[in-house]
């Protein structure tokens, strides 16, 4: 149960300052909710545009894949031959205080990193194939993972921002009119008394 609050001129300024801040903290809510919204929007079109043609992407190189397979029989010792990609980075960058990462990754000619002699051309061109599957997956991989924070955040500063307005301020508004009310009840009280002792002490 909540402790009953006594209507002071202490407490209303104390509660008028509250609601002040409730608004404030409402209007900086709604305004980060907007930020994020549209931020949210641009990568969701980002992540559209990258799907459609990732999955083009991924055909092509599964296509040229096969045909190197059946040109040279498995493939495996030359896929062995292939270094490990150290040059993926993962940074974040902030969008009003949500961290969104971002992938530094500058994709260049790829390097074939096996001989000729005993190749042939298309499992060059299914090595370059998914280098190019690799470019775009870095791409979407660091999208998706922006929707899905900025998706998160936008709940939890809807659900700040909801309790704010539909409690907090109703409740910090309805404290300042009962003390308001209490308070100039008390002075018209007042008022009346002191106008009474005036006429008993006319009438000595």
């Amino acid at each position: 149960m909540a402790t009953p609050i006594i209507p002071t001129k202490g407490n209303l300024i104390a509660a008028k300052h509250s609601l002040a801040l409730c608004k404030l903290g409402y209007d900086l809510m709604d305004r980060k909710r907007n930020v994020l919204t549209r931020e949210l929007m641009q990568l969701v079109e980002q992540a559209k545009s990258l799907r459609g043609s990732i999955q083009q992407i991924y055909v092509e190189a599964y296509a040229m894949l096969q045909s190197a397979n059946i040109t040279l029989g498995v493939i495996d010792p030359y896929a062995n031959m292939v270094p490990v990609d150290h040059s993926v980075h993962v940074n974040t960058r902030s969008v009003m205080g949500v961290e969104i990462p971002t992938v530094e990754h500058s994709p260049k000619d790829p390097l074939i990193p096996y001989g000729f002699l005993s190749t042939n051309i298309e499992l060059d061109t299914a090595y370059a194939a998914f280098c190019k599957v690799r470019d775009i997956t870095l791409q979407l991989a660091a999208v998706d993972n922006g929707v899905y924070r900025l998706a998160g955040a936008i709940a939890a500063t809807q659900k700040r921002a909801n309790a704010l307005k539909n409690i907090l301020i109703p409740r910090y508004t309805e404290t300042i009119r009962m003390i308001s009310d209490h308070l100039e009840e008390k002075e018209r009280e007042e008022f009346t008394r002191m106008k009474m002792i005036k006429t008993k002490k006319n009438l000595r």
